[in-house]
């Protein structure tokens, strides 16, 4: 797996130099979304969202994908999946409903072809994994892990929260024990270093008490939010829009719920409830000032997704927008915002 001096793009310690990509003031970029005792830094904070960008060439036609801190792949199973019948997207005044259903060839062919070619380009990888049990979270991690471009994987993102799948009983992030479940078995398939990301999603009453179970349970990180469950009825039809009935809603109309429960688990992390881990931001980011925002609530990093749709160069333009506004405040480095906004 890909650390300080053997990452893929050959970054440095955090101490030695500063990150590449950086534009206006020299504004120190670099971020570590490690475990605290294998650190695993990333050149900037900026990556895709799973399912927004595919698996990397689509969006490499644009920019080199090497240039985002982290590609993040789209969930990838066991066993190669259809996915939901058609249609499976909706649009929304501030975002848009998609009901795909975790589609993908499966983690053999994944291993065989995807993860090849990003490590080819020398892309930092966040994979996410998924599955409709506990074991066969494991299964996935353990096909990962054993894979020979194993090096370029910089962590798993354990997709244990996705809202548009069929059965509602396979969102294991809606319960505690369930995630804690899934978290330890994957914690077990993959080497001890491997940051272990859990994705979390914002359709429970207490983010808080479930990021607690994943975190005991073995999960190094947390990705907050997931889309939240939506639906959009076709007037002129009279029937529901998408054909799954419901979907996950993303955009610009979820961020104000990404803020507040990065906001509640940071805060429950500096008030010594919980025990302090990177979190990963998500949800309606469209800017430097959108990520920024997260940032402040207490991310250490971001994702960008819907916003790729319209403006396939989202991620490397808000990376360079972030490291603006973070010049125009005076920081040195991404480091010294990540919680900002919190009572000091």
């Amino acid at each position: 797996m890909a650390h300080l001096t053997d990452s893929p793009a050959g970054s440095a310690g955090m101490d030695d130099q500063q990150s590449e990509g950086q534009v206006g003031r020299q504004v120190d970029l670099r971020v570590d979304i490690g475990n605290g005792r294998a650190p695993v830094v990333l050149p900037n904070p900026l990556m895709t969202a799973s399912g927004c960008a595919a698996n990397g060439p689509e969006l490499h036609r644009f920019f080199d994908v090497a240039e985002l801190g982290a590609f993040v792949t789209k969930s990838v199973m066991r066993e190669p999946r259809s996915g939901r019948g058609t249609p499976r997207m909706a649009e929304t005044p501030s975002g848009m409903l998609n009901s795909i259903g975790l589609q993908g060839p499966g983690i053999a062919a994944f291993v065989e072809k995807d993860l090849a070619w990003l490590a080819e380009r020398g892309a930092r990888v966040l994979v996410s994994i998924a599955g409709g049990s506990a074991t066969e979270f494991a299964e996935v991690a353990g096909t990962l892990a054993v894979s020979p471009h194993f090096s370029s994987v910089v962590g798993v993102e354990v997709n244990i929260s996705c809202p548009n799948v069929a059965n509602r009983g396979q969102v294991f992030a809606c319960d505690p024990g369930a995630s804690a479940r899934v978290m330890t078995l994957v914690r077990e398939a993959l080497p001890r270093d491997t940051p272990i990301i859990a994705k979390l999603s914002p359709d429970v009453t207490d983010i808080v008490h479930v990021a607690a179970a994943c975190l005991k349970a073995g999960a190094t990180g947390l990705t907050m939010i997931n889309t939240t469950l939506g639906m959009v009825i076709d007037l002129d039809r009279m029937r529901p829009q998408v054909a799954g009935v419901t979907g996950g809603l993303s955009g610009p109309a979820v961020r104000p719920i990404a803020v507040r429960a990065i906001w509640q688990v940071t805060s429950a992390m500096r008030d010594g409830r919980l025990p302090t881990a990177p979190i990963i931001g998500v949800g309606g980011v469209r800017s430097g000032r959108d990520a920024l925002e997260l940032i402040a609530a207490g991310a250490t990093a971001v994702q960008v997704g819907t916003a790729t749709f319209n403006d396939p160069l989202a991620a490397v333009r808000v990376r360079d927008e972030l490291a603006a506004e973070l010049g125009t405040r005076g920081y040195a480095s991404v480091r010294d915002a990540v919680g900002a906004a919190h009572p000091r």
